[in-house]
């Protein structure tokens, strides 16, 4: 029922915050007790007390001299149950929220609490006097986390770090501090290169711009202290320098000048030479290789023409030869063939005067003939190979026998060639 009456009890970390009607129009606040409570009159919500851990990173923030730098500090932070004003803003702010979220809202305020006070004040302000820092980010902090219900109990700065090594050249900046002021320009110049290569290119010119002028004012400053003590002296050294720089500087010009008269002359040399050398080469072509090249085309021209007339006379040369040896050779054979005939004819009118006598007498004279050619080819054999059937004679006797054998077969060859007798009639005679 709506009218059940309830108990609420909380620890003492804790807080109640009874809201609704019989509360006088403002809440009840109760830190570790307990409370009688009407559900559908009355609305009962808790506050949590305990101490909340916060380490609040600050990464790459930009200080009061532009160096990028990383903090890490921790806070620790809880809403204030002592003070019932307090408890309000708390439950104004925190009502019915949970713990991670209540978290979460401390953490974005103290993180941008420390990022200012980190944008006010130098790199070495932060890390030298760490005490400082870490009171100006409480002091800040708790005024505006009080307006939430929240007491900043604590904060501490946990870590320093940076990603462009400003912090490791700190010390050599301090020993340049301590020699002189020049050397202060020279940690100074070191400082604004390490904050300018953390800006963009057009912003770490202008730095080292900057820093080159501050370095340039620290030496000149340097110079006009030292220059009380000696300035007659610098004085009238700078000008003996200058005198000797202006002179050497004339003296070392003339020298160029004469030098390049000297390279414009020699090349001009060159030049000459190389021109009287391409017409020495011009030449030596010309009769070494075009003229003997020209001359030998003439001779090849010549040599080509003597053949072509040689050529034409031996062919004219042997047709006439031809013709002459062809009229010959017809003489000879029309003088050959009337001495034949002749020869025929007295042949003819003596065998008629002869008759068997004159016959006998041509062939005794042919025989030796005839048996020279059928020897003959005997004679131009290297090699004979006879077969015998072991029933007559062998070996040179059997050739022999052979060729007697042709030479006796003779006569009955011209008997049926001439019907002459050869062998009777020799036998006559």
């Amino acid at each position: 029922m709506c009218l059940d009456i309830g108990i609420a009890v909380c620890g003492p970390n804790e807080a109640l915050v009874i809201s609704g009607m019989f509360q006088g129009g403002k809440p009840t606040f109760i830190n570790g007790g307990r409370a009688i409570v009407c559900p559908c009159i009355q609305t009962v919500q808790r506050i949590p007390l305990n101490t909340m851990t916060l380490e609040v990173h600050s990464p790459r923030v930009y200080t009061s001299q532009g160096v990028p730098i990383s903090v890490v500090g921790t806070a620790q932070v809880k809403i204030n149950g002592s003070s019932e004003e307090m408890l309000g803003y708390a439950a104004e702010q925190f009502g019915g929220k949970p713990v991670d979220q209540i978290l979460n809202i401390c953490l974005e305020t103290m993180e941008g609490h420390q990022r200012a006070i980190m944008g006010n004040m130098s790199v070495e302000e932060i890390y030298r006097d760490r005490k400082t820092f870490s009171k100006k980010v409480f002091e800040v902090a708790s005024v505006d986390l009080h307006n939430m219900g929240i007491a900043v109990i604590s904060y501490t700065l946990k870590d320093v770090r940076d990603e462009v090594g400003y912090l490791a050249s700190l010390g050599q900046a301090r020993t340049a501090q301590v020699k002189r002021d020049a050397l202060i320009g020279e940690a100074e110049a070191r400082k604004d290169a390490t904050i300018a290569e953390a800006l963009a290119e057009e912003q770490r010119m202008e730095s080292k711009l900057v820093n080159d002028t501050e370095i340039a004012r620290s030496k000149r400053d340097f110079e006009l202290k030292k220059a009380i003590y000696d300035t007659e002296v610098n004085t009238a050294k700078a000008e003996a320098e200058m005198a000797y720089s202006l002179q050497a500087a004339k003296v070392q010009a003339k020298i160029k000048e004469e030098e390049m008269q000297v390279k414009v002359v020699e090349r001009m040399q060159n030049i000459a030479i190389q021109e009287q050398e391409i017409m020495r080469r011009e030449k030596e072509l010309d009769s070494k290789v075009r003229k003997p090249a020209e001359a030998e085309k003439y001779r090849l021209e010549k040599i080509a023409e003597a053949e072509r007339q040689k050529v034409v006379l031996e062919a004219e040369a042997e047709a006439e030869a031809t013709a002459l040896r062809g009229e010959a050779e017809a003489y000879a054979i029309e003088v050959k063939a009337k001495a034949e005939a002749e020869q025929m004819a007295k042949k003819a009118d003596a065998w008629k005067e002869y008759k068997e006598a004159a016959l006998v007498d041509m062939m005794l004279k042919v025989l030796p003939k005839i048996a020279a050619e059928v020897a003959g080819p005997l004679s131009e054999t290297n090699k004979i190979t006879m077969v015998a059937t072991g029933d007559g004679p062998i070996g040179a006797s059997r050739v022999t026998n052979e060729v007697l054998d042709i030479m006796g077969s003779l006569p009955d060859t011209v008997k049926k060639m001439t019907g002459v007798d050869i062998t009777t009639r020799m036998a006559r005679a």
